[in-house]
Formats: C-alpha cells, structure tokens, sequence
C-alpha cells in the first residue's frame, strides 16, 4: 500500500470540464489552487491543444501538439481558482465547444535559481513534484537548477521563439535515458541523440542541455516542465504490452494518465476521470494530434483502486510485447490520515 503525505491530490493537480461562451472574458474556475500549469484541449473540435503557464508572464499560449512558438491570443489572469480569459479563440473557448483543461499546481511566478551555469526563473512544488523552469539558452554545453530537490523522471522542453518540436525526457524508456528522446508533438519512436541532453542523465538539483538549437540555442528563451515521482501522488513507469488483461501498479486511484509506445510510432493517449466518469474508460484524445477527443472500441482502461488495468488490443496503449511508458497522478491509496481511497 503506498502510503502519502498528500492526502488532498486535489490541492495539486485537477481537471475542469466546461463549455465555451466565445467572450474575451469568461472565468473558468474550481480548483483549490492557483494553476501553475493549465492544459486545455477542445474535445469537439480539431484544434490543436493549449497551455498557458505561471512563469512566462506574458501569458502567450503553447501547443503541445505543434511545433509553433509561443504566440496570442493571451491568457487574462490566472486566479486563485482557476484561470480567465483575455480573448475568444477556438483552441480553449469556441461557443458551445466541450473543453478540458489538466491543471498543476507550482509556486507562483517563480524566483532566480542559480544552480546550475544558467540563471534560471523555478516555479517548483517540491510536495508536489512538480517544477516550471524558464531560461535563454546559451549555444554551448549548460546546466539550469529544477528547484525539485529530486531526480526529475520526466521533463518536457520547448523553445519559445522558435517551432521547434517539444523535446520529451522519461526515464524509463532506457537503461541510459539521456541518450535518447522523444517528442511530445510527434509519434515517433524513441531516438539516439547526444545534443539534446548531452547524454548526460538530470541529478537532484540540475538538468544538463546540450548544444542543440530546439533547447539551448543561444539567446533563446525556453520553457520546461519537469516532474518526480510522490509516492501514492504520481508514478512515472514503463510496462509491455500483451494485447490482453494487463494490470500496472501506481500505488493510488489514478485521475488522469498518459501512454506512449516507444519501440515504434504510435500517438500519445491521454485518459482521465472527468471524462471518462466510469469503467470502461475508452474517451482518449491524443497529446501529439489536434483531433477532437475519440471513443476507441480497441480500447478497455480501468482505474482502480490502486492502478491501472488494460484490457484491449490498441497499438498505442497495449500491442503484445511493444514497450510503453506511462505517467499518472491520482488520489492517495491511504494518506498520512489513514484514509482509504476506494475503488471505482
């Protein structure tokens, strides 16, 4: 049983359903804090996804699925609840489009880290795990500090003034993760690259770039977020799949995940339980496509009380014998209250 010291996962990670108004001004709220990181998707519509964040405080949005710079419409505010809009667009408020948003708790705005050869702005959670590091790259060989006081297992990278792709770090998808990448934007298989990460694996207090220009070109303002593994909170793992009943232990009652296969190309499906309210769970919408949420006949998730199980035949979550990686966070099983955390 995995035992936390979070016993209100909601104080740190939650999603919200709602529907746009096409105004430049409406208000999503409904968290118990204030987002660090907000990911919005319109499950209706193919739009590509969007995420606004704490740090970059021109509030320009990102797209995980796309390769495109930062760029308007803003966001308005982000609140103590939730987060307002500044303008209407279809990527996060089209009238009468359903809408998700994934939102992380950070600290605020962040303050200067210099731990590593990069002055760095961290916004870090560190009870949490959860880390926003903005920095200009320099061209050469660099380290920035993550503020985590933890090895990151999974770190996303994007070059704001560029299109570049978003470069994915996961530290179960090889024996020497820093050798290889993917990319969260993309399908593609896991690769050998040394530029990126300098083949050199992040430590408890630093993330070590390389000298490519898509994450430390010189004078180039970047963004990354970066997570560790809680106990009982999140698990960031890999597994095989059989093409039949697979069970993976996350220590808690999941809320949300998401599964990449590396050993080929395949899109990277995301599950959650606002969505999907109960088992079967097959409402996936894929983090690298604009393509509105899909219900999958090949694909049998369920969320239980202490992890996940699969039962279906999809090439993106479960093909016999390809090799996945997964991240997941969720409600404690048993919190420091002793609290138990039911089954669905």
């Amino acid at each position: 049983m995995a035992y936390t010291t979070i016993n209100k996962s909601t104080d740190h990670f939650d999603i919200l359903l709602y529907t746009g108004d096409g105004s430049s001004t409406q208000s999503i709220s409904g968290l118990s804090f204030s987002p660090g990181w907000i990911w919005i998707k319109d499950r209706d519509d193919t739009h590509d996804h969007y995420s606004f964040d704490a740090v970059r405080t021109n509030k320009k949005g990102l797209e995980p699925s796309d390769t495109s710079a930062e760029r308007t419409p803003t966001l308005g505010s982000i609140d103590n609840d939730g987060f307002t809009f500044a303008s209407t667009d279809g990527f996060y408020n089209a009238n009468g489009d359903d809408y998700v948003s994934w939102n992380w708790k950070a600290n605020g705005a962040g303050s200067s880290n210099t731990d590593g050869s990069i002055t760095a702005t961290v916004s870090a959670n560190t009870t949490a795990g959860f880390s926003i590091i903005k920095y200009t790259g320099t061209g050469a060989t660099a380290t920035i500090g993550h503020g985590l006081g933890a090895k990151p297992n999974v770190i996303f990278q994007k070059r704001l003034d560029g299109a570049t792709a978003w470069t994915a770090y996961h530290d179960k998808f090889a024996s020497d993760p820093a050798t290889d990448y993917l990319y969260l934007d993309k399908n593609d298989a896991k690769a050998d690259y040394n530029l990126h990460w300098n083949d050199t694996e992040p430590t408890a207090s630093l993330i070590t770039l390389g000298s490519d220009s898509s994450v430390n070109g010189n004078g180039n303002p970047n963004i990354i977020y970066a997570f560790t593994e809680k106990t009982g909170f999140s698990k960031f793992g890999s597994y095989t799949g059989n093409n039949g009943m697979n069970f993976i232990y996350t220590g808690f009652k999941p809320k949300w995940c998401m599964f990449k296969r590396y050993d080929s190309a395949d899109n990277w499906k995301i599950l959650d339980d606002k969505r999907s309210t109960y088992n079967i769970m097959n409402k996936t919408i894929s983090a690298d496509l604009g393509n509105a949420e899909a219900t999958e006949s090949d694909v049998y998730v369920d969320f239980l009380s202490n992890g996940i199980r699969l039962d279906g035949t999809n090439g993106a979550i479960n093909a016999n014998s390809a090799s996945y990686i997964f991240m997941a966070f969720g409600q404690s099983l048993v919190g420091s209250n002793n609290i138990p955390c039911t089954a669905r």
